[in-house]
C-alpha cells in the first residue's frame, strides 16, 4: 500500500498507515518539513474554507455527526484537501487508509477494501483517502463502487480537476462533491505568523519583516504549502548567516523571484489594471502582456483578470470581432477548471486576441443610449401586436392581433413596428467601419429600411 509524500493542505500530505495506528505527534518529528509540522491538528486550526466549515456547512455537519457520506474534495493545491480528509477520520473515530492514484492499482484498492471489510465485522469503520483520484482509470474507479455503496469504506477523494469531467458518473452520484477555494491573503498571512511563532514551526527563533510577509503572501497565490515552503527556505538562509530577521532580500534570494511592487488593495492595483485595460483598448499587445505578467507575478486573483477580459471583450471589441467574447469567456472558464499556474496561458491568449482585434465601442454606446432613454422616461407602451397572447381574454384586449411572423416571409424579415410609439425611428446601435462591423453596418442599414417600411 502506498502513501502520498509529505506535505500540507493538499495532495502531498504525509499520511499514516492504518496498520501503524495514528500519525506520530509532530513533536516527535522535529526534522519534518515545515508544512508537515504546521498541519492543522483540529478543525479550529484550519484556515479558509468557511463555506464548508462554518456553522451548518456540509463538512461541519458531517464531522459533527450527520449521516456519513463519501466525499470528493475538489480544489487547487495547498487548500486543505488531505488535511480535511485526516480530520474527518479523526473526528468520526474511523481508521484511516491512504492511497495515491499515482502509484496504486486495482490490486491495492481491493486489498484496502478487504481490510476494511474485516474491520467492519468487528464494528470498526474505515476512511479511505485517495489522493489525485482523477488519475484513476475507469476500471480502478469502478472497483470502489460496491464498497462505497455498501459503506464498507467512507471514501474521501482529493482532486485538482473538476470531478464532473474526471470521475465516473456512478461514483460521482454516490459522493458529496465539495469545492475548496484558494486561501485568501489574510488566511495565508495568519498561517505565516502562526508558523513563525508556533513551537511546531519556527518557535520565534526568527522574525518576519512586513515586506517579506507581503511578498510571501503574494507568492503563495492562495497555496498554504507554497507559503510555508518558501518561509522555511528563507528562515534556513538567514539562520545560517546568523541573522534573526527574514527580510525581503532574503525571501527574494531564496525563492529566486523579485518582489513586484503591486498592492492588490492600493494604488498599484488600480494603476496596473487601468494600464492593462487601456493597452488592450489601444491595441498595444506587448504592453498588455507586460501588465498581465505584472499582475500574475504579483499574485493577482486570476478570476479578477478574467472578469476584466470578459467585460472588455464587449466594451472595446464588441461586434467588430464577435469571437473575442468567446475567447475571453473560455479563458474565464479555464481559470475555474484548471486554476493557476496553467490558466495563465489562457489569460494570455485572451489578452492577445483582444489587443489585436479590431475595436468598436458600439455595443457600449448603444446600450448606454438605450438606458439613458429609459431613465429619461422614454418607455412607452408595448405595441398591442407584440404583447403576449397566450392567456384567456388576450384577444379581446387586442393583444397579439395583427402580429406578422417574420419566418413566413422568404427573406425572414418584414415591415413591422417593434418599439413603443415614442421611440419609433430611434437608433441606438451604430456599428463602426472596423472588422466584422463593416459588413454588419451595411446589413443593418438594409434591415432598418425593410423593418421601417422604407425598403
Amino acid at each position: 500500500m502506498s502513501h502520498p509524500e509529505p506535505g500540507l493542505f493538499g495532495d502531498e500530505a504525509e499520511q499514516p498507515s492504518a496498520a501503524s495506528g495514528p500519525a506520530r505527534p509532530v513533536a516527535s518529528r522535529p526534522h519534518a518539513p515545515l508544512p508537515v509540522r504546521m498541519r492543522p491538528s483540529s478543525l479550529e486550526e484550519v484556515l479558509g474554507q468557511e463555506h464548508l466549515l462554518g456553522p451548518g456547512a456540509p463538512l461541519r455537519r458531517l464531522i459533527e455527526g450527520a449521516a456519513p457520506a463519501s466525499l470528493l474534495l475538489y480544489g487547487p493545491p495547498g487548500t486543505g484537501k488531505t488535511t480535511l480528509a485526516t480530520l474527518v477520520s479523526q473526528a468520526t473515530g474511523r481508521r484511516f487508509e491512504a492511497l495515491s492514484a499515482l502509484s496504486a492499482g486495482v490490486k491495492e484498492v481491493r486489498a484496502v477494501i478487504d481490510v476494511a471489510r474485516r474491520r467492519l465485522a468487528h464494528g470498526e469503520q474505515t476512511v479511505l483517502f485517495i489522493d489525485e483520484v482523477h488519475r484513476f482509470s475507469k476500471t480502478q474507479q469502478d472497483a470502489l463502487l460496491g464498497a462505497v455503496e455498501d459503506r464498507i469504506v467512507l471514501l474521501v477523494g482529493a482532486t485538482t480537476e473538476n470531478p464532473s469531467f474526471s470521475v465516473v458518473a456512478p461514483l460521482l452520484s454516490r459522493s458529496l462533491v465539495l469545492q475548496l477555494r484558494p486561501l485568501g491573503a489574510e488566511d495565508v498571512r495568519s498561517l505565516l505568523r502562526r508558523a513563525v511563532s508556533d513551537p511546531r514551526g519556527l518557535a520565534g527563533v526568527v522574525t518576519l519583516s512586513a515586506d517579506a510577509e507581503d511578498h510571501l503572501v503574494r507568492l503563495a497565490s492562495g497555496d498554504a504549502r507554497r507559503a510555508l515552503t518558501a518561509l522555511e527556505a528563507a528562515a534556513d538562509a538567514v539562520s545560517s548567516e546568523g541573522r534573526g530577521e527574514i527580510d525581503l532580500p532574503a525571501v527574494e534570494a531564496t525563492v529566486d523571484e523579485a518582489a513586484v511592487r503591486y498592492d492588490r488593495s492600493g494604488d498599484q492595483h488600480y494603476d496596473v489594471t487601468s494600464a492593462f485595460i487601456k493597452s488592450i483598448r489601444g491595441s498595444d499587445v506587448d504592453a498588455a502582456l507586460h501588465y498581465l505578467a505584472r499582475m500574475i507575478a504579483a499574485g493577482e486573483d486570476p478570476r479578477f483578470i478574467a472578469r476584466r477580459l470578459v467585460v472588455h471583450a464587449s466594451e472595446d471589441v464588441g461586434m467588430a470581432d464577435p469571437t473575442a467574447l468567446l475567447t475571453a469567456t473560455a479563458a474565464a472558464q479555464a481559470v475555474q477548471l484548471i486554476g493557476m499556474p496553467e490558466a495563465r496561458l489562457a489569460l494570455a491568449q485572451a489578452t492577445i486576441h483582444l489587443a489585436t482585434a479590431p475595436k468598436s465601442n458600439a455595443v457600449l454606446a448603444g446600450l448606454s443610449a438605450a438606458l439613458a432613454d429609459v431613465s429619461a422616461g422614454k418607455a412607452g407602451s408595448v405595441p398591442p401586436h407584440l404583447r403576449d397572447g397566450h392567456y384567456a381574454g388576450a384577444a379581446k384586449l387586442g393583444n397579439a392581433q395583427g402580429y406578422r411572423y417574420p419566418h413566413d416571409h422568404p427573406d425572414g424579415v418584414l415591415t413591422q413596428q417593434y418599439p413603443p410609439e415614442e421611440l419609433v425611428g430611434r437608433e441606438y446601435y451604430r456599428p463602426t467601419n472596423h472588422g466584422v462591423e463593416r459588413t454588419l453596418r451595411e446589413r443593418l442599414a438594409k434591415l432598418r429600411s425593410i423593418v421601417r417600411g422604407r425598403g
